[in-house]
């Protein structure tokens, strides 16, 4: 089972377009993975305009070969379309941070060039979601 976490950027306006993660969502790798390999506004954007995405950073392949670069593993590399996985675009950080959308982790590229994490919470009714601190350092150092 994957920890599902979704990936945005903030727009102008607020609107905030994003994607869906499925594999290690948590701060300890995506968080770090987001902070050492996606730290400009260009980098983001480019992620995203991706769709949708299995792991966030890998080097293997739909049929667990060895691919000759490791980054993220988009859904269109198996033949889906990008419609089928095109970005969301959410109006507001509130709309974005719904608990229906099933999300464990939530990222967003603030306007502030740095990113956010919100543990959403979404399996315990009684808790809202909360921002948490994404671990320093590189992936290597876990």
């Amino acid at each position: 089972m994957g920890t599902r976490s979704r990936i945005g950027i903030q727009l102008k306006g607020d609107s905030i377009m994003s994607v869906y993660c499925h594999w290690d969502g948590y701060p300890s790798f995506n968080g770090r993975v987001l902070n050492e390999f996606y730290n400009t506004p260009e980098k983001v954007a480019d992620l995203i305009d991706g769709g949708n995405i299995s792991s966030l950073r890998t080097n293997v392949g739909w049929n667990n070969e060895t691919l000759p670069e490791t980054g993220p593993q988009y859904y269109t590399s198996r033949g889906e379309s990008i419609k089928e996985n095109e970005p969301r675009i959410d109006d507001d950080i509130f709309e974005f941070l719904k608990k229906e959308n099933n999300e464990e982790y939530a990222y967003i590229w603030s306007v502030n060039n740095k990113w956010v994490c919100t543990k959403m919470n979404q399996f315990d009714d009684d808790k809202q979601p909360e921002k948490v601190q994404i671990p320093e350092g590189s992936i290597n150092d876990k």
